[in-house]
């Protein structure tokens, strides 16, 4: 239908697009709901000093509805609205949406926001989005939930200083959009989205960039959840193989090293406060963020930083994907050994510099 260059300018011109809408909604935003998401509740650890919106996740929810629209129109004779796996997709980033606005605003309680979790693992699994790695349905399904549920608390988790879920959002789908680029289909409504998203967040990287002037809130960090899991299922956990057959080492490999950023955070957190004797879900000033700010980084070399290592998974994803054509036990080796670097660097850190619960 379109030549390799129409195709990159379609998407270019779709990237700069929705870029140019973000700015402007998050602008708009801005000027008339300044108060929209602040909640002063006692107790609240924040790392900000000040109290700011929190109303990005309206803006990224949006831009993800109008890429279906705009698939359409460029791709009609690809574009099945009633497709079991965007149905799946749409409540589950949907519901998700709706879970994160009302905690915004009411500050639900946890035993519904993981209930809500888990249900959108359920979502996208009736859709047929499940990851394949066993040889039993149940357990691929049950790997599946777990992998939402984590992923969706992992972000909002990590959403604790100014712009690193944003940058580390961004370096997820771009090593996404690398997998389809190079695995293909390139003419696809899983393209169109992720670039529709990646210039959300980087028209609402210009507001959240240290010293933010707003938050994504529950309302981007539970949506970003829902669907980088969902991309981690479909490039990571089910395309990451040139050959297109399963290889469950290369899978996990891949999915290991491109959230490699958000599951350290969280695993570090959790074991530092189950240390303590402390729960593991109340936020708090202890994340690897925090540290490396203790250790005398700034907000943005932090979010820097962060970005950097996203840099890395990306371009060991490129190598796996370009130059290891058959998986082999010492590939595993060199990509686990790289996130337990990672992650013994990052945990090191917390158990050496200041400590704040």
């Amino acid at each position: 239908m379109y030549s390799g260059t129409q195709l990159f300018l379609i998407y270019a011109g779709l990237f700069f697009a929705a870029l140019l809408f973000s700015l402007v909604v998050n602008s708009v935003f801005m000027r008339f709901f300044r108060t929209f998401g602040i909640r002063e509740q006692e107790g609240m650890v924040r790392w900000a000093a000040s109290s700011k919106p929190a109303f990005g996740g309206i803006g990224f929810f949006i831009i993800f509805l109008g890429s279906f629209a705009v698939n359409g129109a460029l791709f009609p004779k690809l574009s099945d609205p009633l497709q079991p796996g965007l149905l799946g997709l749409l409540a589950a980033t949907g519901l998700g949406f709706l879970m994160g606005l009302a905690d915004d605003a009411y500050n639900t309680r946890p035993l519904l926001k993981f209930a809500t979790q888990v249900f959108c693992g359920i979502l996208l699994i009736l859709g047929g989005t499940s990851i394949h790695v066993f040889d039993i349905p149940w357990a691929d399904q049950v790997l599946t939930v777990l992998w939402v549920v984590g992923m969706m608390n992992s972000i909002n988790m990590l959403d604790n200083m100014d712009g690193i879920t944003t940058v580390t959002s961004l370096g997820i789908l771009a090593a996404g959009l690398l997998v389809y680029q190079m695995n293909g289909p390139r003419m696809s409504i899983d393209m169109v989205l992720i670039i529709g998203v990646m210039a959300s967040l980087a028209g609402f990287l210009f507001y959240n960039w240290n010293p933010s002037r707003m938050f994504m809130g529950d309302t981007g960090s539970q949506f970003l959840g829902v669907f980088l899991a969902y991309v981690g299922i479909r490039c990571l956990w089910n395309g990451a193989s040139p050959t297109g057959e399963m290889e469950p080492w290369r899978q996990a490999c891949m999915a290991l090293v491109v959230f490699l950023l958000p599951i350290a955070d969280t695993t570090t957190v959790t074991i530092n406060r189950l240390l303590r004797g402390t729960s593991p879900f109340v936020g708090g000033k202890d994340h690897t963020t925090h540290h490396l700010s203790y250790a005398g980084l700034s907000d943005a070399q932090v979010a820097l930083t962060f970005g950097a290592l996203s840099g890395v998974s990306w371009l060991l994803t490129f190598v796996a994907l370009k130059f290891i054509p058959v998986w082999k036990n010492f590939h595993s080796l060199i990509y686990v050994g790289y996130a337990v670097v990672v992650f013994a660097l990052l945990f090191g850190l917390t158990r050496r510099t200041r400590r704040t619960p």
